[in-house]
């Protein structure tokens, strides 16, 4: 069968495709995974958001396409619907398949969409066998993890438990299935990989825990070194890990990050998203050890700096320090101070907007970041489908929007008890767009080539919405504040 893979075009806006093309790794998994005599291609749209239309028009045919599958987010659902509806128009008769986030915790939503077919949680074996018996015209029940659409009735297969990773039955992620070419971060090729699955924290805003559980799988390090040079091979110079939580374990991190130095894979450039707890009670030897890797960026996951809203956030336990074992302070300044001293840069990451914050523990965290992270990556907090803060917000009756497109992490779509909705998204993009600027020192030193020729793209990606008058203070913040939203509105018409 001929299979067309596809990634949704709707970007983050802290991930401006001017600095950002990042590759989907589960559609690459998918493509690994599927049997060999298929013939599969890989379209991560985020490539060719001024053409999706045309994009899958042209692949659909050329490929003669059997089956489409769409790898989906939440805030990505409607620019699916339109998809789903440009490729039936084209193919009446393909089998259309949907899963991610999204179709996993919110299944009901897909079933008046023009969907065969829905992946729960982890899809490559799912996938693999939904293929399998598609191709002998066997029955689909005994698939697990597969809810199908069966003449108007939808089944829903019991779960496929969280692969273990112990094994070889997960292969190898299928890059030469990338049909467009282009991914790039500051400039550099870039690729993802992963290490591991799977989280046993409980963070309120998460979904990972409502996909698979609270658990914590490992691919061996043989299998990781192999995918790094795979990635490589494919043209990487920066990868980044997307493991779930890597560092919930800092002993085996440690003895990955030795394996690279070994392997000599440590001339990459590698971006990971790591606690602040794991950084701050290991900093002493894991940082410069991270370092030695080719470690250059670490999203940390600072979450709040307020003890109350990290309550609420259920992020506590993950941003403490500890002494003799014991609970003694908030780990975010020491974590923040490891990375920098080893020459790393923190990618901050924090949350307001939480039900109790009012301006000024909003302004608190603000200026954290302004102090302290080189680049802000600052979102409000957003009711994905089943999460544990969704019914928080629902019970307090402080939901503002259910524009599900706008639930992208920065358009406010929930009120504090103090602080409507927009007041709490004007103050975070007035203060981060300067944040941003802060760091171009920095990325000049670390990418100069990128920031002399296309640094420019980044700045007017960021000061969208500002004039010439609002330069000479002719117009207020607020002006520019309401144009900025326009724009954005408009940006998220892909197809």
């Amino acid at each position: 069968m001929n299979v067309l893979l596809l990634s949704m075009p709707d970007s983050f806006e802290h991930m401006p495709p001017a600095a950002v093309r990042m590759p989907n790794g589960a559609l690459t998994s998918l493509a690994g995974n599927i049997d060999p005599h298929h013939r599969v291609a890989v379209a991560d749209l985020i490539l060719v958001q001024r053409s999706v239309r045309e994009t899958v028009v042209r692949l659909v045919r050329e490929l003669d396409a059997d089956v489409v599958g769409l790898s989906i987010m939440t805030f990505q659902r409607r620019t699916a619907g339109r998809i789903i509806d440009l490729v039936r128009s084209l193919r009446p008769g393909v089998k259309i398949v949907v899963g991610g986030y999204d179709p996993s915790l919110a299944p009901e939503a897909y079933q008046n969409m023009g969907v065969d077919f829905l992946v729960r949680s982890e899809g490559e074996i799912t996938f693999r066998e939904l293929l399998r018996a598609m191709e002998q015209g066997s029955d689909f029940h005994q698939i697990c993890g597969l809810s199908y659409n069966a003449g108007g009735n939808w089944v829903h297969n019991p779960a496929r438990a969280p692969h273990k990773l112990e094994d070889s039955e997960i292969r190898l992620p299928n890059r030469k299935a990338r049909v467009l070419k282009g991914y790039t971060l500051m400039g550099r090729p870039v690729d993802v990989i992963e290490t591991s699955r799977g989280c046993t924290y409980d963070c309120s805003f998460c979904s990972i825990i409502e996909m698979r559980g609270r658990n914590f799988f490992t691919y061996s390090f043989d299998r990781v070194l192999t995918d790094i040079r795979d990635a490589r091979d494919h043209g990487a110079r920066t990868i980044f890990l997307v493991d779930d939580n890597i560092t919930l374990n800092v002993r085996r991190f440690e003895a990955l990050c030795e394996a690279i130095i070994a392997a000599g894979l440590n001339k990459i450039d590698y971006f990971v998203q790591a606690m602040t707890s794991a950084i701050a009670n290991h900093g002493e030897t894991l940082a410069p050890l991270m370092r030695r890797a080719g470690f250059r960026y670490v999203f940390l996951g600072i979450e709040n700096i307020l003890e109350s809203d990290l309550e609420f956030l259920k992020a506590s336990a993950k941003n403490s320090e500890r002494t003799n074992g014991q609970t003694t302070g908030n780990a975010t300044l020491k974590a923040i101070d490891y990375l920098h001293r080893n020459g790393m840069y923190v990618v901050g990451g924090l949350i307001v907007g939480s039900p109790g914050d009012t301006q000024e523990s909003i302004e608190a965290n603000l200026e954290f970041a302004r102090r302290y992270v080189d680049w802000p990556y600052i979102q409000h907090p957003t009711p994905y489908p089943r999460t544990p803060m969704t019914k928080d917000f629902r019970d307090q009756g402080l939901i503002m929007n259910e524009r599900l497109e706008e639930y992208d992490g920065t358009t406010a779509v929930v009120r504090t008890q103090h602080l409507d909705a927009e007041e709490v998204e004007f103050m975070r993009w007035k203060a981060e767009r300067w944040m941003k600027v802060q760091h171009i020192p920095a990325a000049l030193r670390h990418d100069p080539t990128f920031v002399l020729f296309k640094g420019w793209k980044l700045f007017f990606h960021t000061f969208r919405g500002s004039s010439l008058r609002s330069l000479l203070g002719l117009e207020s913040q607020r002006e520019v504040f309401e144009r900025y939203r326009q724009i954005r509105r408009g940006e998220r018409e892909y197809v």
